[in-house]
């Protein structure tokens, strides 16, 4: 998610215990990463009828703001990458006004910005899809493709947009590891793995080695994280070192 988010919510926030060091790691060595049977594509149409509730959402924003992208918002990145990061959904003035994931808002100040500095992008970020910034050896996308209301997907969308985590996770050969921010886009991504929640648990700097596949986990990078210290620059940037250690080990 991109927009501000509540104390509690879907951006991660725990709601009493302080940042872990980047030290936890859980290992599932025998889990392999299958696709939903339901699902061949990873890609939802632009006008996906699945969750009544977000197409509502959505058509109304494409009423109000015509010239928004106001649609599934597509993963970003090439499908030969090493490295996924996963999100939470659109922001509504973020990607589902742009088009791209962390686009348009605050999160993806903060996360682009990052990925350049660690490797991971080149170009400049300029809020806007057109702005030239390319990712290298990298991917993006959400556990929810559609804006949700108030910023909060309910637990039957959430459940029913990982029919298309699953094989965006699947369909990367090359995938050996996963940036997930925030609680709820990590526990879609383990259960898109074919874990349990258990097996890895969210936690800030948690590591998890499911199947070939290395999870990291961080706190999302909102404004309402960074704003309130939840989350530090210095925090994010110390999760991705650890993925840019991992993946030139």
């Amino acid at each position: 998610m991109h927009a501000s988010t509540p104390p509690n919510s879907c951006s991660g926030r725990p709601s009493a215990a302080r940042p872990r060091p980047l030290t936890t790691t859980t290992r599932t060595d025998s889990l392999s990463i299958v696709p939903s049977p339901s699902r061949l594509s990873g890609k939802p149409g632009p006008d996906c009828p699945r969750c009544p509730r977000l197409v509502a959402f959505r058509e109304q924003w494409r009423a109000r703001q015509p010239d928004w992208h106001n649609a599934p918002v597509a993963s970003f990145g090439s499908r030969d990458a090493q490295l996924l990061i996963v999100g939470l959904a659109p922001g509504l003035q973020g990607a589902n006004r742009t088009g791209r994931p962390f686009t348009g808002d605050w999160a993806g100040d903060l996360l682009y910005a990052t990925l350049i500095e660690y490797g991971f992008a080149t170009g400049v970020y300029d809020e806007r899809p057109d702005d030239g910034l390319k990712l290298v050896d990298a991917r993006i996308t959400n556990a929810v493709r559609c804006v949700p209301p108030e910023n909060k997907p309910t637990t039957a969308e959430i459940k029913t947009c990982r029919e298309f985590l699953t094989p965006t996770i699947a369909e990367m050969k090359k995938l050996r590891a996963i940036v997930t921010l925030g609680r709820i886009g990590h526990e879609s991504t383990v259960l898109a793995l074919g874990a349990a929640r258990k097996a890895a648990p969210f936690t800030h700097g948690g590591r998890a080695e499911i199947g070939k596949v290395a999870v990291f986990s961080s706190y999302h990078c909102s404004r309402y994280n960074t704003n309130t210290g939840v989350l530090t620059p210095k925090m994010f940037r110390a999760v991705f070192k650890s993925v840019r250690d991992f993946l030139d080990g």
